[in-house]
């Protein structure tokens, strides 16, 4: 699967009433997605962002919720190239992105009674001669610059932008995102639960509640200015990994937290949960779809 694949995959959603428009490389490159684009240069298949909109209220002008997803449709690593063991699973490291547009087709198919936004960034993490090199520094859509380390902490640079467009253009009353951002979260939480990060009481209590009637866990862990100071860098305005063994996922949501400003946001850290080699309870052997049933359940007892 690749990013444009994805895109005419989701073209059906437009049957059930989702609008859908995408940003092709050019578009991007005009706005100053670099951090995206970055991670994507490697590849002979070219990125895209692709917005999803359901406009469920009666009042149309209503800021929407928003969903944000990871979509490295397959990540070698880049440069900093992944073991040769497993990587054939990585291409489920579009999780997030699926999730976000599994549930805008089902809150289309149950007719929402809110205005909500889906938004997935989609490229593929490869290793040639252009690729993106350890050591870079690129100028994310916010204008803060990251010095990149390690090509395989991809997925923080393609939901930076991301984040930031959405933010930005929107104006949301809240931003959700999901993805399969780092393996230490399966260290931490395994297979059973995926990782709660967010700057919002209220809206992590409203989504650890979900998940409980849903029975897709979440389990909520700190974010802490002592843990976003490892981010920080001496050429540019922060690093993409900290260089540290510890608190790999929470670094990582810190990252992230420096591109949604004052917005309510959670991040769901799905790594662990995405994907079932025996299959689970309710899905077969493959992607899981984790996250659908916990966010429409969201949505509905909370917005329509």
């Amino acid at each position: 699967l690749y990013p444009s694949k994805f895109v005419d995959i989701c073209n059906v959603l437009k049957k059930s009433g989702v609008k859908i428009e995408v940003l092709d490389e050019k578009k991007m490159k005009s706005l100053g997605m670099s951090a995206l684009l970055g991670v994507a240069q490697g590849s002979v298949r070219p990125a895209r962002v692709m917005i999803m909109h359901w406009n469920g209220s009666s009042n149309k002008k209503e800021k929407p919720i928003s969903f944000i997803g990871k979509g490295v449709t397959f990540d070698t690593g880049g440069i900093s190239i992944k073991p040769s063991g497993g990587m054939e699973d990585m291409k489920w490291d579009m999780g997030g992105a699926g999730v976000v547009a599994g549930l805008m087709y089902t809150l289309a198919l149950r007719k929402a009674k809110t205005n909500v936004l889906g938004a997935v960034g989609l490229v593929e993490n490869m290793p040639d001669g252009n690729a993106q090199r350890p050591g870079d520094v690129v100028k994310s859509m916010s204008g803060q610059t990251i010095e990149v380390l390690n090509t395989d902490a991809e997925g923080r640079l393609v939901l930076a932008d991301v984040l930031w467009y959405v933010k930005e253009k929107y104006k949301p009353k809240l931003m959700v995102d999901l993805a399969t951002l780092t393996g230490a979260i399966i260290v931490a939480l395994g297979d059973r639960y995926a990782g709660l990060f967010s700057n919002n009481d209220k809206l992590a209590d409203q989504l650890y509640e979900s998940s409980k009637e849903t029975n897709e866990l979440i389990w909520r862990l700190p974010l802490d200015k002592d843990f976003d100071k490892l981010l920080n860098c001496q050429i540019a305005d922060m690093k993409n990994i900290t260089g540290t063994r510890g608190a790999g996922s929470i670094t990582a949501a810190q990252f992230l937290k420096r591109f949604v400003g004052d917005v309510a946001w959670a991040h769901l850290d799905i790594a662990g949960t995405t994907w079932s080699k025996k299959g689970t309870d309710f899905s077969r052997p493959g992607g899981t779809g984790f996250g659908v049933r916990l966010l429409n359940n969201f949505v509905k007892k909370h917005y329509g």
